[in-house]
């Protein structure tokens, strides 16, 4: 997936979860932030950011903040873009070659699932979590408790047991990461409800990504640690 205009800036501070202040060669702007999450070992002051120019001339605030570079890694943090690059990348035959449709945000039972497939074998259920959260190499997820993820990890359990295929899939928004494993200092509840998922029969499977500042790829499958 790409981006429209980008512009570098260095981040100054985070008032909210929603925007930050960043220092662009326009002068100082408020930024909408793509990703509510913490995000605290990324938004350093005096890091270098990316932003994206909004082409919506009502909108209060110019620029979306995409992406950080944390030391020599450039980091994508828009929590929109794993659905976004996972759904471009099975429509081409990267997930599964055999997928014939892709058919976004699909309810089952009391979830709404990112993505269901479909393929000659029946209903492949897919959940897409974007993983930001980098330490020594390896990546972790979530970097904040998520309820949400454990209903999700549920729902998915439950539909391997009634016959149909089910992965819980790590897209990690940069390249080059040696493994992702659950956050289990974060959330425990998450690392206890994936492994138990994953011992059902649901699948659980990770990708990096190639990243530029206007730009995101799937690249490559990780080793998930559980």
């Amino acid at each position: 997936m790409r981006y429209g205009v980008v512009v570098p800036g260095t981040f100054l501070s985070r008032p909210n979860r929603f925007i930050a202040h960043v220092e662009t060669a326009e002068g100082p702007q408020i930024c909408h932030v793509k990703n509510t999450g913490r995000c605290r070992e990324l938004l350093v002051p005096g890091c270098r950011v990316y932003l994206e120019q909004s082409d919506n001339p009502a909108r209060k605030t110019k620029y979306d903040l995409i992406a950080v570079e944390k030391g020599d890694l450039l980091i994508n943090m828009d929590a929109q873009a794993p659905n976004k690059v996972f759904r471009e990348w099975a429509e081409s035959g990267g997930f599964d070659p055999a997928v014939t449709a892709v058919r976004p945000e699909y309810t089952y039972g009391g979830s709404r699932l990112d993505f269901c497939l479909e393929t000659p074998r029946g209903l492949h259920l897919v959940e897409v979590k974007g993983v930001t959260l980098e330490e020594d190499g390896a990546a972790r997820f979530p970097d904040a408790p998520t309820e949400r993820g454990v209903k999700h990890i549920r729902e998915l359990q439950r539909a391997v047991s009634q016959g149909l295929d089910a992965t819980l899939c790590f897209v990690i928004q940069m390249k080059g990461i040696r493994s992702v494993a659950p956050n289990d200092g974060t959330h425990p509840a998450f690392g206890a409800a994936l492994r138990e998922a994953a011992a059902a029969g649901v699948r659980v499977a990770a990708w990096d990504c190639d990243v530029t500042p206007d730009s995101l790829t799937i690249r490559r499958p990780v080793p998930v640690i559980l």
